[in-house]
This record gives C-alpha cells, structure tokens and sequence, in this order.
C-alpha cells in the first residue's frame, strides 16, 4: 500500500530541520512501505497552510490512505508518530485513568 505523507515546515527553523532529519530517519525505519513525501515551506508557499488547516509547525500529515492524520512537533519520538499515523501497528488504545478508579 502507498502512503502519501507532506511535512509543513517553515525555512531553516531549527525544530523544521529537525522534522526533517526525524522524518527522513522514520522513512528508513518503514522500508516495506511504499511511501510518498513533500517537503512543503510554508515561508516559500504560505497559502499551503490553509489548504490543510494547518495550525502549527512543522506538521506532518498523512493525506492517503484516509482517514487523514497530523503529527505536530518536529517528529523526535519516531514511534508515537508512526502509531498516530497509521504506519506501523494499529494505533494503540489510550484510557485515561484516575488513581483509586475501579474499571
């Protein structure tokens, strides 16, 4: 399966460049699949960010297959983001739990 991936960054900023290095890295961790990446600059193409209703850079987002996901934050923990995404095993289930609650 294909996936199509396009990482939001702004220039030289120094948590772009690590999105970058962190996504690149993650690319080679996920070798069986088939992936698509842009590299979008939102300083060069500032319309591109209302198109995804993107509130925060950098942001990665998984446009295909749907449904469409986005990871915000330069990307350093590789795993929650391959797991939020969709890329890796099923996203694991989070339950919020209180100290002393029975369930």
């Amino acid at each position: 399966m294909k996936y199509a991936l396009k990482l939001y960054v702004a220039g030289n900023a120094p948590n772009s460049i690590r999105a970058i290095k962190n996504l690149r890295k993650m690319a080679k961790d996920l070798v069986d699949k088939q992936l698509s990446i842009e590299i979008i600059d939102i300083l060069t193409n500032p319309t591109a960010i209302a198109e995804e209703k993107i509130i925060a850079i950098p942001t990665l987002v998984k446009t295909y297959p749907r449904p469409i996901c986005k990871v915000i934050g330069d990307l350093s923990d590789a795993k929650n983001a391959i797991s939020w995404l969709g890329l890796g095993r099923e996203r694991e289930k989070f339950t919020n739990k209180i100290k002393g609650d029975k369930q």
